[in-house]
């Protein structure tokens, strides 16, 4: 049997579920009225017209059954998304265990992935999009984690993992209007309308768009986001496809970073005390993302694809930041940062799919550049010591409303200009021998050139060249049935993930290093429902630190290493019962002494076990209940030790009600015991405070 019948069997074996596309996956959900939590794109087909980024092979570039990538990837869809009435991508990433937040300062996206903390490693429809900013879900089709580093076909960074956004595109064949709404018990609220449009001949229309206003138990705390974002789809014959979209998103929040910890906890007594200033504690961000793909079909076995991004982002955000407490009263420090930042991004794909003897091959061939040029620009805080000086920090009396000193700006402290060129080319060859065994393996090249000044006018630059190789074995002793193991590194150059500036210091030394090794298994216990498990290793390597030889001297020997069990059952267990259930072990601590920890320490703001489950039930054709559970095992703050935020368990439940074919309601609770607990933190004296019981009531009508 050929490779490609092999597929073509796997599809027939699990129809129910088998998409081409987005564009498929969706239309089938438009049929079925039941929820869809299992990913669609458990199988795809081979035809090459329907092949893209967005076809649920992020861990390809080829349109590869899920089942056979060799990688753990975590899927959250649309239907979950709508479920549990979640709107931002921190909110939707709780749910998945391997995954825990960062604070992010109050005022960006930031996560560790197996151990590893990132604010870069975001890609919308496999192309990054890397800047400092929260991102909302208004025009999401699903969530896709891919865990373990995987430089092949993401380039630079994710060291543990990546986070992938699959747009809602523009269907040919379908008018649709839908309006959503909802609002809570704190009077935040938002609303969003997707509608969709064919043109006429292979011409079609989407547009999504959400206003929503912020609100919690925090003092002080508000905020706002504007999003619209129009997309195209235009069939130009019978073998190419262009799509184009573009995004603009508006984000104004209060900065809240939290609060101190106090005798190795967190500060106890003032969960909703705003510990800053609400006027000066502002953040903005604008962001414009244009993109382009053409795909085009040459046979039933090649194709190639072709896409090109536009990006620009501008934000700027203050806070006043507590850094630390005695109980009595609270140190105060500040600052005003802002950033600016355009990329340009090109990528081709050419995927192909030959014999040669016995072996039957899945090529492909990439290349891809990008442009990046940032700005990064800070102002202190200094506040008025009352003899006519000033201080760049303040301590004053600890209460639910802080009495702050007159404090102004200083001049700017800060002001770097970065320029990123990367030139990237990549191969990849999946390798059926027989009907039982694939072997995977590929090589990606980076060329990497990094020019940076800094505020003073002092240039530095590094050009790197790496090459990340990746290699994969899956055994099939069934179609549902596969085995795994695999071995991928990636990179990441000493300038850190936001490449505003690399220090003189740092500008001789090579790039960290990440390594996975993973064994795993996936079985499709039945067209339904889908189980994956690994085993996992992640070496780091290459962190700064003290020379052996001469501690006065910096050199690369820093490692560290997670180990790790991960397990996910997600589809429908019985009839009416869709579920979405993990659970995560991570080992991670520092091997070697560096000048941020010695070794032995754990890693920061990793939990040892993590589980999550989400269950929505039909009782009737009309009534549904949903649960959620997710309990995080207590971590450290920071790579200090010194900070513990305690475990917990957070339940959620929702209930639905759909009146007829176009009108539904829900409720959803969150935190139905009004647990008090700390999912998050920004080193030991920035910790989030979790909300407490919290009812959305939302409407969803589809014309």
């Amino acid at each position: 049997m050929s490779f490609r019948s092999a597929r073509l069997l796997l599809l027939s074996s699990v129809a129910p579920f088998a998409a081409a596309s987005p564009l498929a996956a969706a239309d089938n959900a438009a049929a079925d009225p039941e929820r869809v939590y299992l990913p669609s794109a458990i199988v795809v087909t081979g035809e090459r017209d329907q092949y893209g980024t967005s076809d649920g092979s992020s861990g390809t570039k080829t349109p590869t059954p899920l089942i056979r990538v060799p990688q753990t990837i975590s899927v959250i869809t649309d239907d979950q998304l709508q479920d549990q009435a979640i709107t931002q991508l921190g909110e939707a990433l709780r749910y998945i265990p391997g995954v825990s937040l960062e604070t992010g300062e109050g005022h960006r996206d930031e996560i560790f992935i197996r151990g590893q903390e990132t604010t870069a490693d975001f890609y919308l429809d496999g192309l990054r999009d890397d800047a400092q900013y929260y991102r909302s879900l208004y025009n999401v089709e699903r969530i896709e984690v891919l865990k373990g580093a995987n430089a092949l076909i993401f380039g630079r960074g994710g060291g543990g993992g990546v986070v992938n956004r699959v747009s809602k595109t523009a269907r040919i064949d379908e008018s649709m209007v839908g309006l959503r709404g909802s609002v809570d018990t704190f009077s935040a609220f938002d609303l969003a309308a997707d509608i969709n449009q064919p043109l006429g001949d292979g011409v079609a229309l989407r547009l999504n768009g959400t206003y929503e206003e912020f609100d919690s138990h925090r003092d002080f705390y508000e905020g706002r986001f504007f999003g619209v974002s129009p997309t195209i789809t235009a069939e130009l014959g019978a073998d190419t496809r262009l799509l184009a979209s573009y995004t603009y998103d508006d984000d104004r929040r209060v900065t809240d970073r939290g609060l101190p910890s106090l005798a190795g906890a967190p500060l106890r007594g003032f969960d909703r005390a705003f510990l800053g200033d609400p006027a000066f504690n502002q953040a903005l961000n604008q962001a414009h993302i244009a993109r382009m793909r053409l795909e085009h079909s040459f046979s039933d076995t090649w194709s190639a694809n072709a896409s090109i991004q536009y990006a620009n982002y501008d934000k700027i955000y203050a806070n006043l930041v507590p850094d630390s407490t005695n109980g009595t009263t609270v140190r105060l420090s500040g600052y005003e940062d802002s950033q600016q930042r355009e990329n340009w991004i090109a990528q081709a794909n050419l995927v192909g799919e030959f014999e040669t003897g016995v072996l039957a091959h899945t090529l492909l061939a990439g290349v891809e550049a990008s442009w990046q040029d940032s700005f990064n620009g800070r102002r202190n805080v200094q506040f008025a010591n009352g003899t006519g000086g000033f201080t760049s920090r303040v301590d004053v009396s600890l209460e639910r409303v802080l009495t702050i000193p007159a404090f102004s700006l200083t001049a700017p402290v800060r002001g770097n200009d970065s320029s990123l060129k990367v030139l990237s080319g990549y191969v990849q060859d999946q390798i059926a021998i027989g009907d039982h065994v694939e072997l995977i393996a590929g090589l990606r090249w980076d060329r990497f050139d990094l020019d940076t000044t800094n505020l003073a006018g002092a240039r530095t630059a590094r050009v790197d060249e790496k090459v990340s190789p990746r290699l994969g074995l899956v055994v099939k002793p069934t179609e549902a049935l596969s085995l795994y193991a695999s071995y991928a590194t990636t990179f990441l150059p000493q300038a850190g993930d936001q490449f505003f500036l690399i220090a003189p210091g740092d500008q001789g030394f090579e790039p960290e290093k990440f390594t996975n090794y993973e064994l795993g298994a996936k079985w499709l216990i039945k067209p339904e429902l889908f189980f994956t498990a690994a085993l996992f290793r992640l070496d780091r390597t290459n962190t700064k630190g003290p020379s052996p030889l001469d501690p006065t001297l910096v050199a690369l020997v820093g490692e560290s290493r997670t180990d790790g069990l991960e397990l996910n059952l997600v589809g429908k267990i019985l009839p009416g019962w869709q579920a979405n259930i993990g659970y995560t072990y991570l080992d991670g601590k520092v091997r070697t002494t560096t000048s941020s920890a010695p070794a032995g320490r754990r890693l920061e703001q990793v939990p040892e076990h993590q589980f999550a489950a989400w269950n929505h039930v039909e009782l009737t054709s009309q009534f549904s209940l949903g649960l959620g559970v997710i309990y995080q095992d207590e971590q450290f703050a920071s790579l200090t030790n010194a900070v513990t935020l305690p475990d917990y368990v957070r339940v959620d439940a929702a209930a639905y009600y759909q009146l007829n074919d176009r009108i539904g309601f829900q409720v959803n609770i969150e935190n139905l015991f009004d647990e008090g607990y700390y999912p998050s933190a920004h080193g030991d004296n920035n910790i989030q405070p979790a909300r407490p019981f919290v009812a959305r009531f939302g409407v969803k009508i589809d014309l």
